[in-house]
């Protein structure tokens, strides 16, 4: 990783803790929120539908800066909670309002202050067993980077060997079950804002993925099995596990030279296609060659190698992904790319975004013109360079469920809006998609902040349908698969 500042990073004011105090945040955002949802309603009766709507935007858009507010303030599940949500398209918001949510949203992965050393080093001493001298030489007290529901620290093993080592924060993993349970809380306000979401389905993919997410020794698996599979590629890099040192609620891995995010955002144009060319087959090529789905593409969890290459971070959000969802995604893309509505609608309802109960009710030609927006920067060849203050082909927009009508042209009027509404909400978000929206919605974010420029529905096929290598790094990586399977 690259090296810490010098000033230490500012800590967090204490957390909310225990079971009441956590439940009690969660249920009086519901409850107060409720009330003034059905007030609105109510006074939205006595107005004109023009009157009505902005009043419905004003309401949803306060509604959702204070459950991020609130989120943000007690790390853990109820963080993460917040991060899934912003996989959603929020019904009813005009583009500059989406956008600054989705960027609000972004504060729970981006704006995290450390808690203070003094409580990680009795967590640390009670996981490892014993005091840190015995196991580190050196141990930087100093947290360089923070998150939900952990900090990062440089130390150097009694080895001598340089790592990071990454610390769960005490508390955390004991609110989790109550944080969990207070999200149900949430189902009713989250069907009001996105009334086409399966809230309860998300709600049960969150609960197994962030349990699954508070073991770092679980995560030390995934992260070993993915460095296994890379290791000697020519471009990309995942830090080794320090397997004796980590635990439960440790992970100690090796500490790897690289600039951050912000460093390659100055670079040269073409430093920024490369870098971002990796970004992409690291998180395709995963997902759609080995059906592993990495849901936290996030760009501080890659740094830039001084090789060229480009080191890979953060194994903690992973699922496995069934032979069949890989299949359906890939058909959807290929539906997408051959202009074919009918083949687009019989494999949303394969791949589970449109429930066979709904199809009829779904237009076609409406539900391509959607998923153009939303995926033909992929699945649709053709060289494009993403604009840094437009996304291209419509943005950034992760799938079915995150695309809603202020995106599509048709939400002018209040009659165009209510249709293309009823239309978005014929879809959901299958739990076996949620990461795979998430990667595909921030990998575009983070080449969109880039304006990166390839030929990236080139590249995808590679992953999606087997097609040939579409770049020098394209080869490159084929070679080494050839040479692994050779193995």
């Amino acid at each position: 990783m690259a090296t810490p500042a010098e000033e230490p990073v500012p800590e967090a004011r204490k957390l909310p803790s225990g079971r009441v105090a956590r439940t009690a945040r969660i249920g009086g955002l519901a409850a107060g929120q409720g009330a003034r949802w059905a007030g609105m309603r109510a006074a939205n009766r006595m107005r004109t539908p023009e009157r009505a709507l902005a009043a419905e935007q004003a309401r949803t858009a306060a509604t959702l800066h204070e459950l991020v507010d609130r989120l943000s303030q007690m790390r853990g599940a109820a963080m993460k909670v917040g991060q899934m949500l912003s996989l959603a398209d929020f019904d009813g918001l005009p583009d500059e309002q989406r956008d600054e949510l989705q960027r609000k949203f972004a504060t729970l992965r981006d704006d995290v202050p450390p808690v203070s050393f003094a409580s990680i080093e009795r967590l640390l001493r009670r996981e490892l067993g014993g005091p840190l001298k015995t196991f580190f030489s050196e141990f930087d007290e100093r947290a360089f980077a923070a998150a939900s529901i952990g900090q990062v620290h440089r130390a150097t093993t009694v080895d001598g060997a340089e790592v990071v080592v990454k610390v769960q924060y005490p508390g955390v993993a004991e609110a989790v079950e109550t944080d969990l349970r207070n999200a149900m809380l949430l189902v009713p306000l989250i069907k009001r804002l996105a009334p086409g979401l399966d809230a309860r389905a998300l709600g049960a993919e969150m609960r197994e993925r962030i349990s699954e997410e508070l073991d770092y020794e679980l995560e030390a698996q995934n992260q070993r099995q993915i460095e296994r599979l890379l290791r000697g590629h020519p471009f990309m890099r995942v830090p080794l596990v320090h397997s004796e040192l980590s635990r439960r609620r440790v992970l100690v891995t090796d500490y790897v030279v690289g600039d951050r995010f912000e460093a390659v955002r100055t670079a040269t144009e073409p430093a920024r296609d490369r870098y971002a060319e990796i970004v992409f087959r690291f998180f395709f090529g995963l997902l759609y060659r080995e059906r592993i789905a990495l849901g936290d593409p996030h760009p501080g969890n890659y740094l830039s190698c001084p090789d060229g290459g480009v080191c890979f971070l953060d194994f903690g959000l992973v699922r496995q992904v069934s032979r069949e969802r890989v299949s359906s995604e890939a058909a959807i893309a290929l539906a997408v790319r051959g202009n074919d509505p009918q083949a687009l609608k019989q494999a949303l309802v394969t791949a589970g975004y449109l429930p066979p109960e709904r199809a009829a009710a779904l237009d076609a030609s409406f539900a391509l013109r959607l998923m153009r927006r939303a995926t033909s920067w992929y699945a649709v060849p053709g060289k494009r360079r993403f604009a840094t203050a437009d996304p291209a082909d419509g943005g950034p927009a992760g799938g079915p469920a995150q695309t809603g009508a202020g995106r599509t042209g048709e939400g002018r009027t209040p009659e165009h809006r209510d249709g293309a509404r009823e239309q978005v909400n014929q879809l959901t978000l299958p739990p076996e998609a949620v990461l795979i929206r998430r990667m595909h919605g921030v990998v575009a974010a983070v080449l969109q902040t880039l304006g990166a420029g390839a030929d990236w529905g080139a590249i995808a096929a590679e992953y999606l349908h087997g097609e040939p290598a579409a770049s020098d790094l394209g080869r490159l990586e084929a070679g080494f698969i050839a040479g692994r399977r050779a193995r």
